[in-house]
């Protein structure tokens, strides 16, 4: 479905007056985009789908105070939906990680490794992070946010957001890498000579 503006705005002022179907309509275009994003989030689909609704509950609750003027609506939904699904990781979150050094070295990894997966298994591979740290890089990689935002956000220091983020790269850099690329480290056993 592609909302013009003219039909949009009065989609917005039909859902502000509480009309259940412009509210399914609004709910089943912007499904998908907002599925989508909760999924980068939260770790199971289940956790995923209930951030969706309550995110379009919270879209229906205070859609009275969108003001096109003042923005996209697509963007105002996408907050709310980072917000809440934001809340829901929180409630689950230790943040007492010992922060980065500033002379630490960012981790990179090759965009050839990253152009060769599907979505779905970048998505896969970002859900095995530890929660902290896919929150933190999906704020910082994904949607933009600088350490202080994300700072901010999750009332952690912008060290610590750096911290989380350099241990999401480390730790997608061994999850994204072939097998046969990886690099075996020496051991006891194979430093003796024969």
């Amino acid at each position: 479905m592609n909302l013009f503006p003219k039909s949009l705005t009065k989609l917005i002022d039909e859902c502000k007056s509480n009309d259940r179907k412009a509210q399914e309509s609004l709910y089943k275009h912007f499904y998908a985009e907002m599925l989508s994003l909760c999924f980068r989030y939260l770790r199971t689909d289940e956790l995923a789908k209930e951030a969706l609704n309550i995110g379009f509950l919270k879209v229906f609750q205070n859609i009275t105070a969108f003001e096109e003027i003042k923005g996209e609506l697509g963007a105002w939904i996408r907050t709310i939906m980072v917000r809440t699904c934001i809340d829901l990781v929180r409630k689950e979150l230790n943040f007492n990680i010992q922060p980065i050094s500033a002379q630490e070295e960012e981790i990179f990894i090759e965009p050839t490794v990253l152009s060769k997966l599907y979505a779905e298994d970048l998505i896969k591979s970002i859900r095995k992070l530890p929660d902290a740290t896919q929150l933190v890089f999906n704020l910082s990689v994904l949607d933009g946010y600088s350490h202080k935002e994300i700072g901010g956000k999750l009332n952690i220091s912008e060290s610590t957001s750096r911290w989380h983020l350099s241990e999401a790269k480390k730790q997608l850099r061994i999850l994204l890498t072939p097998p046969n690329k990886q690099i075996d480290l020496p051991t006891e056993n194979n430093n003796k000579t024969t």
